[in-house]
């Protein structure tokens, strides 16, 4: 008798003692996502599936598949309540999108209905969105907050500064001391000018200091100089000051601004956050430039896959592209069967390991447009049919594991900042530059549409406001990590071009470790 033949047997006659008769496909399911188990947690999976199939209330005492597959699933979140789970992905197309109120000084849910050919006001307004985001962190930060009450004794030091507006620079032949926040834009070529909802002003950098980071036209910078005859002057030059994700998420309460079912935010739930705490061994693998086209490329990835059979991560996040030669679309579906055919032999990550596939640019079939939809699900049907747990989600995408908030972005990001920066940092590493750019932006696309096209609309993916636990980056160029803000910033690399390297990240320590797959002897 085959071991699958002896533990469906085990489940029959389990679930007849509850007066239930269960299919034979859903037998065998169940006996296949239990095969890895050791005999003792096999019988003791089997009790807790059963109960929970009773629970159900089934009209008839036939058990189906699909009653299975909720049954598992409810035994996993046992404890939790019914909108906490422990991963979650969430699309592009899911975030909600908040927008601030100036008169009302605070953040409203944006309940419009969105699509993606937007409206010729959309440009200006998402543009608008991403500055009030960052002129009201500004104005709270204590070096411009104003007080409330009179001080009894203010000490010199503490003079505060002042916040200007462009329509306040207009009214004026000169001013000095001027701190103004605006968006870095080439209204005339060859000409910079500092642009926010009250108008734009000429800027002259060619004496300007700069703080730490890559500063692009598109992103949003706080100039400090003087102002002379329609002119500012430049004399430094540095991002809005950074703020904590605790500060942030004060602003919006206990909301859900992160996405999924929940209503609340998953962030201060006490179960998920025991559950983190107590998880130590559980992971998360990110890999990039999985090239299924090429047979070395593929046989890596089938020697991580299979190394990690013993030990199943919670979710493998693979990155395009898919393939590296441009060939017809239809052959990536080719490519997806064969990695499904590796994966169908990794009994234990079928029954523990979710299989996440975020796109690239160059993977069809969407145009080079910012969030980019999910890869097509006719394309991955051979690949989903041998490893059911596979999750199609766009690019980029946010994970919610227990308390964690994770952002995914497969793009060329390091690469596109320093190629469109006015100023190139000469001391400090790139990493840090590059972290210290996207968090203090609060945007993962801090740079014009044309270097960087993004869909008007759901700019609210790009979001890094409130800042997350971890960002993760798939960059063809030099693997890092760093952490900015208690924030984690990490560029996966190019798996192929980095000797088939990866890296793994631990959410119970917010540890990152370094993998690669060695080379055969």
């Amino acid at each position: 008798m085959s071991e699958i033949t002896r533990i469906k047997s085990q489940i029959i006659s389990r679930f007849s003692i509850g007066g239930f008769q269960i299919r034979s496909e859903a037998s065998i399911f169940l006996a296949q996502q239990l095969q890895p188990l050791d005999e003792a947690e096999r019988k003791k999976w089997i009790t807790n599936v059963a109960n929970h199939v009773q629970g159900q209330c089934l009209k008839l005492p036939v058990v189906e598949k699909h009653h299975i597959e909720l049954a598992i699933k409810e035994a996993n979140n046992t404890g939790l309540d019914e909108t906490e789970s422990v991963f979650r992905v969430i699309s592009a197309f899911e975030v909600p999108s908040y927008v601030y109120n100036e008169e009302k000084k605070k953040f409203l849910l944006d309940n419009d209905k969105k699509s993606l050919l937007a409206a010729p006001d959309s440009k200006p307004n998402y543009l608008r969105e991403r500055y009030w985001v960052l002129w009201q962190k500004t104005c709270r930060h204590e070096s411009f907050a104003q007080r409330t009450t009179p001080a009894i004794i203010e000490a010199p030091s503490s003079k505060k500064l002042t916040l200007r507006k462009v329509e306040t620079l207009l009214s004026t032949s000169s001013m000095n001391d001027v701190v103004l926040l605006g968006l870095l834009t080439q209204l005339t070529e060859g000409r910079f000018h500092l642009e926010d909802p009250s108008g734009s002003v000429p800027i002259d950098i060619s004496e300007a200091t700069y703080s730490a980071g890559l500063f692009c036209e598109g992103c949003v910078l706080l100039a400090y100089g003087k102002y002379r005859d329609g002119v500012l002057k430049v004399h430094e030059i540095s991002f809005a000051p950074p703020e904590k994700a605790t500060s942030s998420r004060s602003f919006f309460g206990n909301i859900n601004t992160w996405g999924g079912p929940s209503k609340t935010l998953l962030k201060y739930s006490e179960n998920l956050a025991e559950l983190e705490k107590a998880s130590v061994e559980h992971s998360i693998v990110f890999v990039s430039d999985c090239w299924l086209d090429n047979p070395v490329v593929l046989d890596k990835l089938g020697q991580m896959l299979r190394g990690y059979d013993d030990f199943p991560p919670v979710a493998i996040v693979m990155m395009g592209p898919f393939a590296r030669m441009n060939e017809d679309m239809y052959s990536l579906k080719g490519y997806f069967k064969k990695l499904g055919e590796i994966l169908s032999s990794c009994e234990k990550l079928k029954a523990q390991t979710d299989l996440v596939i975020v796109p690239s640019i160059d993977d069809p079939a969407a145009a080079n447009i910012m969030p980019r939809p999910p890869i097509p699900s006719a394309l991955t049907e051979e690949l989903r049919k041998r490893f059911p747990r596979t999750i199609l989600t766009t690019n980029p995408c946010r994970l919610q594991y227990c308390t964690q908030q994770i952002v995914v972005c497969r793009a060329d990001l390091v690469t596109k900042l320093c190629r469109n920066t006015i100023h190139f940092p000469k001391r400090g590493l790139l990493e840090d530059h590059f972290a210290r750019t996207i968090i203090n932006q609060g945007t993962l696309a801090p740079l014009t549409p044309i270097a960087f096209p993004t869909h008007w609309n759901y700019d609210a993916a790009l979001s890094l406001y409130p800042t997350p636990d971890l960002v993760v980056i798939g960059d063809p160029c030099q693997a890092f990590h760093t952490v900015e803000q208690e924030c984690t910033v990490m560029n996966v690399g190019s798996f192929p071009k980095s000797k088939f390297a990866f890296k793994v990240y631990y959410p119970s320590s917010k540890t990152i470790e370094d993998s690669q797959i060695p080379d055969e002897e």
